[in-house]
């Protein structure tokens, strides 16, 4: 009985095992959906998450925490979610980072935005600056919150630090690369919501907004330091986000930091509690679904998204908006050559070579209209446009090479039918001039109707010399014929 109890667990277990799959009963708690690889320095997918995200068949939005490790962002989002620490996102009260990569809260919040029905994913991000981590793996992180999140909350502790400002540079580079592609066209997608969080101890003096432009105002460069135009070459261009950021400020919730997942909200600070529930109103206030060239995306798409982000991101050593343009270009790049492609295959070969020249253009014209009317970026896309002008030019080599052929095969055809026209009627019995000339010019308009494309050319002074040479050979008969 006993044996036959642990055969049928190992056979469930080597079941689960081959199958390699699981279907998730409970989505109540947290899911990786990322995680670093073992070198932590790329990113790779979960399935967990993916599946918590997948299953949704309503417009998606998602929240994401980003800033420093040991900045609280765990705690809250439990908070926004109005979880404990014990049911929602794992809390660290160790010296190393307690989140990896980046999770997502199974259960999603449900809201109304503008009359649709809209599923609002809140996801926990890896700190910054921990331990044992390259500056490129924190890029990466924030890269990816930047592009997946309708609304990303940039959270930092009691001040604004220029690394804060500086790590800003990529998803500005995103705002001008992806938002407002063509006026009065839909974006390829929006750029998140970004809000800066401020959690202090004070609230006296300056408030969060005039902190935030304080630290975005110019830095003195009277000696012309390269590194300070950088920076201030960020600030300039975070002014492309305009009326996409805002700032908040959330005071300590409690002096007792450790002891924060034991306390209820009697036990807060009562002007803590009260700001938390202005910023659930915030974040509710702004957050719109994620879309992409104008249409909203449900779960599958969502994970589809996500699956080009990271391609991109992990595609070269440091993440750019120009490997992600890349990406995403990649599959319009391809449709657009199949439809150039698909128009020169319908053509009737061989043909005159202005005609196929004409034809060229014309379904250039098209697949390029057609790529600038779908493309992703607006600086970077020039590189996946002239990298499709390219794979047109190889496409239309082929077709020459083709037409070419095909002429060949069909003039050669004509003109041979001509040379054994010719040779018979020089076999025959003498016939006349008159006789020989209309003979040749049948034969010869013949060829003319039906000899078309790039040989015509080089068969027609082939059939001059082939009429002057039986000419010739006629002439030569008749002399035989008088001197008999």
């Amino acid at each position: 009985m006993e044996i036959s109890y642990w055969v049928s667990v190992v056979s469930i277990v080597l079941l689960f095992l081959v199958s390699g799959s699981f279907s998730i009963d409970n989505f109540h708690q947290a899911f990786p959906i990322v995680e670093p690889d073992p070198g932590h320095t790329k990113l790779r997918l979960s399935r967990e998450g993916l599946e918590a995200i997948s299953r949704i068949t309503t417009p998606i939005a998602a929240v994401a925490v980003i800033g420093p490790y040991r900045s609280g962002k765990s705690f809250l989002l439990n908070q926004l979610l109005s979880l404990s620490c014990y049911e929602g996102f794992g809390v660290g009260h160790m010296r190393d980072t307690k989140t990896k990569g980046i999770w997502v809260w199974g259960t999603p919040l449900e809201l109304d935005i503008d009359g649709v029905r809209t599923s609002v994913f809140y996801l926990d991000t890896e700190g910054f600056e921990s331990i044992g981590k390259s500056n490129v793996y924190d890029d990466r992180i924030f890269a990816l919150a930047t592009v997946m999140s309708s609304v990303l909350i940039y959270n930092l502790p009691e001040t604004i630090r220029e690394a804060d400002i500086s790590r800003l540079s990529f998803a500005v580079e995103l705002a001008e690369e992806f938002y407002g592609r063509v006026k009065g066209q839909d974006v390829a997608f929006e750029p998140a919501k970004l809000l800066w969080l401020i959690q202090r101890d004070f609230l006296q003096g300056k408030s969060v907004k005039e902190m935030v432009d304080d630290a975005l105002r110019h830095v003195p460069n009277t000696n012309g330091d390269k590194n300070i135009d950088q920076v201030n070459q960020i600030r300039d261009s975070l002014a492309v986000m305009g009326d996409n950021s805002t700032a908040f400020s959330l005071p300590q919730p409690h002096l007792m930091r450790t002891k924060l997942c034991d306390l209820k909200d009697d036990d807060l600070d009562p002007i803590y509690v009260k700001k938390r529930e202005q910023l659930k109103e915030l974040v509710a206030s702004v957050i719109r679904p994620k879309i992409v060239q104008g249409k909203p995306l449900n779960g599958k798409e969502f994970v589809s998204f996500l699956e080009q982000i990271l391609e991109a991101l992990n595609k070269g050593e440091i993440p750019s908006t120009g490997s992600l343009v890349e990406v995403f270009n990649k599959g319009i790049l391809e449709r657009c050559l199949k439809l150039y492609s698909e128009r020169m295959g319908k053509l009737g070969l061989p043909m005159p070579e202005q005609s196929l020249r004409d034809a060229h253009e014309r379904s250039r014209e098209e697949a390029m209209k057609a790529f600038d009317e779908q493309h992703f970026g607006r600086h970077h896309a020039k590189r996946s446009a002239e990298q499709l002008d390219e794979e047109v030019k190889e496409v239309y080599k082929n077709v020459i090479m083709a037409n070419e052929y095909q002429s060949s095969k069909l003039c050669e055809a004509l003109y041979t039918q001509c040379e054994d026209r010719m040779d018979q009627l020089q076999v025959l019995r003498l016939p006349s001039m008159a006789k020989f000339n209309a003979g040749f010019l049948q034969c010869n308009q013949s060829f003319e109707r039906g000899c078309i494309g790039p040989s015509k050319a080089n068969y027609e002074q082939r059939m001059t010399k082939e009429r002057w040479s039986s000419i010739q050979f006629y002439r030569l008969r008749v002399l035989e014929s008088i001197s008999k």
